[in-house]
């Protein structure tokens, strides 16, 4: 047997008026989603458990058959892992977004949508003027990187993403050792404000990346491979270092695939393509974890018609892809990791629809693929790592 998990991240949302009261997964053309709903069964799981922020880290463990309350380490030693960063006893990792911030409000919570190697010189410099024996920044892709502290503490600290367009006094770190990220956040500054790279991107109109968010933070954590747990070898392919760094910890290859940017233009084709590659490869694989980022930056940005789009081509260029040219004996699970809210611009904890279609599964009588069919099937998981398990298992 072959298994394809492909996550659309942030996929799942709520009715909205401009779309007749329909979500933008029932809004979207889906013909190979429904088609999977049609042939397929389909349910819910809440992918975050109650009491745990609902982030990537957190939903994306419970994809991957992982219960978050037993092996969340924190966000940042997860993209540790996928950069080859070994984390020792006495370090504590922190998730490190290059941001837009003018006049006390976040104005992007992405730098703009730096590049990889803009944001490096950007990162090399903030280390230069900042990093010693005890701090340590290493870059990553585009907005996305690290900072190693050598230290324990334990501070409160909000996603940059959850205030867009807020003033950022209420939600820097708080708590316990909180006053050292706050220094070196505030230090930040000026090292990027007179950086070159900034100078040119505020003469391309662009907006500059002008300050480190630290947050998502954590120790170093072991936990049982995907080979130990069900016998499964494979891959995972993400532009993301996070979904990477799950991948690594479970025991999967990280699959480089050209053009993947973790945004609306990312090579969804390529990711398809790659996937069909490790199940029909001379390695003999059974297993691949397909990411795409795409619904979730849309709906952080606000943005409808990109979000409907990001699905639209998931449906397409993604799974049409993987449909047409499908190995034999081969099943998919289809869902997204948690939900993003338009109108919210951020992550919410309640359950998301999957779609489990392919050899051994016999269809429940869905007619098609979104929130509301999912709601109305009994097949529910309160334990969304038990899906998986379900998925593995199902005959």
């Amino acid at each position: 047997m072959k298994y394809i998990l492909i996550v659309g991240d942030g996929m799942a949302d709520y009715p909205i008026d401009e779309l007749g009261g329909k979500t933008p997964l029932q809004a979207a053309n889906t013909p190979n989603m429904d088609k999977l709903a049609k042939e397929g069964i389909v349910g819910m799981a809440k992918t975050v458990p109650d009491g745990m922020p609902p982030g990537s880290d957190v939903a994306n463990l419970s994809v991957m058959g992982y219960d978050p309350q037993r092996y969340y380490p924190g966000r940042a030693p997860l993209e540790a892992a996928s950069m080859g960063i070994s984390l020792e006893p006495d370090e504590t990792a922190f998730r490190c977004n290059l941001v837009t911030v003018e006049n006390g409000i976040m104005i992007d919570y992405s730098g703009g949508h730096i590049s990889t190697p803009e944001a490096r010189g950007l990162i090399e410099a903030v280390d230069a003027s900042l990093g010693n024996k005890y701090v340590k920044f290493h870059p990553g892709i585009s907005y996305r990187h690290l900072m190693v502290l050598k230290d324990d503490i334990l501070p409160t600290c909000t996603p940059p993403h959850d205030i867009s367009g807020r003033a950022i006094e209420p939600f820097l770190p708080q708590g316990n050792g909180a006053e050292i990220l706050r220094e070196l956040m505030s230090a930040s500054c000026p090292v990027l404000e007179a950086h070159e790279i900034n100078r040119q991107r505020r003469q391309e109109d662009k907006k500059p990346a002008n300050m480190i968010w630290l947050w998502g933070y954590g120790k170093p954590i072991k936990m049982p491979t995907i080979q130990q747990r069900f016998n499964l070898s494979g891959g995972v392919i993400s532009a993301v270092d996070l979904i990477r760094g799950i991948g690594k910890c479970a025991g999967l290859r990280s699959i480089d695939v050209p053009g993947i940017t973790g945004y609306y233009d990312t090579n969804y084709t390529g990711k398809a393509e790659y996937a069909l590659d490790v199940l029909k490869g001379a390695n003999k694989n059974d297993f691949v974890f397909i990411h795409i980022e795409a619904p979730d930056e849309a709906s952080h940005n606000g943005d409808m018609a990109a979000k409907i789009k990001a699905i639209e081509d998931i449906d397409t260029k993604v799974l049409g892809t993987i449909l047409e040219h499908i190995p034999d004996n081969t099943r998919i699970l289809l869902l997204p990791d948690h939900e993003t809210p338009l109108s919210t611009k951020t992550h919410a904890s309640g359950p998301v629809p999957f779609v489990i279609w392919g050899a051994g599964i016999k269809p429940d009588n869905s007619l098609s693929y979104d929130e509301d069919s999912a709601k109305k099937s009994r097949l529910r998981f309160e334990n969304g790592w038990e899906v998986f398990e379900y998925f593995i298992g199902q005959s």
